[in-house]
């Protein structure tokens, strides 16, 4: 036989799944665990970057040295070239629901760690992946529905509003929220979702401007479009962007920018046809950041964290280190703009600060800095820019409404810039550890 015979009867052997040495079950076995984990970790919000940090630890962990990984919005794929001229292995796994789960990403993280100490098996990585897909969240579906409406009020208590504004944007918010789930289930898109749940809120806001109630109609609006900003996306757009995965965070960033326009696309709908229909909405008395940092605030501010890390699935212990951070968020764009700071600056520090020492408790506590830093940005969300812009527009005002709403995108993505600048103004000072600390117990 010759040589060139003998290397086809290799090939041929190895695609047939023979045994030979990185090419056998395992390999499979192996890739199929990291494209797992990888695309559990995408699904839940994590960055390009540590999704492919964390298939490299799986792979090598499980003798696979020579794999490479691809991230991108929609799929995570590894290619596998063994040694001895046998030929590659590639394989990939779409994502094709993307819903944030924090509690998950905690316990795929864990079990990075007890594979890379090799406290775990494979066999016993497997399983307990396994298990961590089946474990129930750790809040009730209704519940997470409240939480979002509960955020919407939250905010409409943040800017200015009474009681009543808060249950206003509390109920406007859970219509929109439902009847959007209900044109999921009929297949209807994700913008058009969004843009029916802000439409209701609007819709609702021009009822209160339109009666003799005696509630603030603007809080209410600020609170709805605060509860739709796709903050958690937003925040990684920018952090794939800045660390050099441009295809990832492109996409990420037009995915945010098409939720904004849908959120603007339906308040401005609505407020078009109130002013046809001759009930205007005035732009004066508007809700601002408030000149000084009451008690409502403080409890706001909090709320609005605590509702956002419920609704992302967040663990329970640190409901209370969000809480904490979002009082910190909107401290600090108080106190910025006081020095006259213009909206996005100011909202960039409060980021910045809210990052790094956000991702300083992350580390310490051995979890993703997105659980604990993404519900602490929350209450920045540039609502009540986005309201005013689409207000001087659909006012006619087109000139000074397309300025306020560059002014809400700069905002908006002050927000993700700052997160990730906080984070690594803590690497200059502390670098992050290559090697993973020793690992809390997995469950098998």
């Amino acid at each position: 036989m010759t040589p060139e015979s003998d290397e086809f009867a290799a090939m041929e052997a190895a695609l047939r799944g023979g045994h030979e040495p990185g090419v056998g079950g395992e390999a499979y076995i192996t890739m199929d665990l990291a494209l797992r984990v990888g695309e559990l970790m995408l699904a839940g919000g994590e960055t390009a970057e540590s999704v492919d940090l964390a298939m490299s630890r799986i792979t090598r962990s499980y003798g696979l040295p020579h794999c490479e990984g691809d991230v991108t919005l929609a799929a995570v794929g590894l290619s596998y070239l063994p040694r001895g001229g046998r030929p590659p292995v590639t394989a990939e796994r779409r994502v094709r629901r993307r819903l944030p789960n924090y509690a998950r990403l905690i316990a795929v993280e864990d079990l990075v760690r007890a594979a890379t100490a090799k406290r775990l098996s494979l066999q016993q990585a497997k399983f307990a992946l396994s298990d961590i897909i089946g474990r129930p969240p750790p809040y009730p579906h209704w519940l997470t529905v409240i939480a979002l409406s509960s955020l919407a009020a939250a905010g409409a208590v943040l800017v200015g509003g009474g009681p009543l504004a808060a249950v206003a944007a509390f109920v406007a918010t859970l219509v929109g929220d439902r009847t959007g789930a209900w044109l999921g289930g009929r297949g209807i898109a994700e913008f058009f979702q969004v843009a029916v749940a802000a439409g209701i809120g609007s819709l609702v806001m021009v009822l209160l401007a339109w009666s003799d109630v005696p509630v603030a109609a603007g809080p209410v609006i600020v609170g709805v479009v605060i509860a739709l900003i796709p903050g958690r996306a937003l925040v990684v757009s920018m952090q794939d962007g800045i660390a050099g995965d441009l295809v990832t965070g492109t996409t990420r960033l037009v995915e945010v920018l098409f939720m904004i326009a849908a959120i603007l696309a339906g308040i401005g709908a609505v407020t078009y046809l109130a002013a046809r229909l001759g009930v205007p909405v005035p732009l004066e008395n508007l809700p601002q950041a408030p000149s000084s940092f009451g008690l409502a605030q403080w409890s706001g501010a909090a709320a609005i964290a605590v509702a956002f890390a419920v609704f992302h699935l967040v663990p329970r212990a640190y409901l209370l280190p969000a809480a904490l951070g979002g009082v910190l968020s909107w401290g600090t764009l108080v106190e910025m703009r006081h020095l006259d700071l213009p909206a996005a600056p100011a909202t960039a520090i409060a980021a910045t600060v809210v990052g790094a020492l956000g991702t300083a408790f992350a580390r310490h506590r051995d979890v993703p800095a997105l659980v604990c830093v993404t519900p602490c940005i929350a209450p920045l969300m540039p609502g009540t820019l986005m309201y005013r812009g689409m207000l001087e527009l659909t006012g006619g005002h087109t000139g000074q409404g397309a300025l306020i709403l560059v002014e809400a995108l700069a905002t908006a993505l002050a927000i993700g810039a700052g997160v990730y600048i906080g984070g690594e103004l803590l690497r200059v000072v502390r670098p992050a550890r290559r090697v993973l600390r020793p690992a809390r117990r997995i469950r098998t």
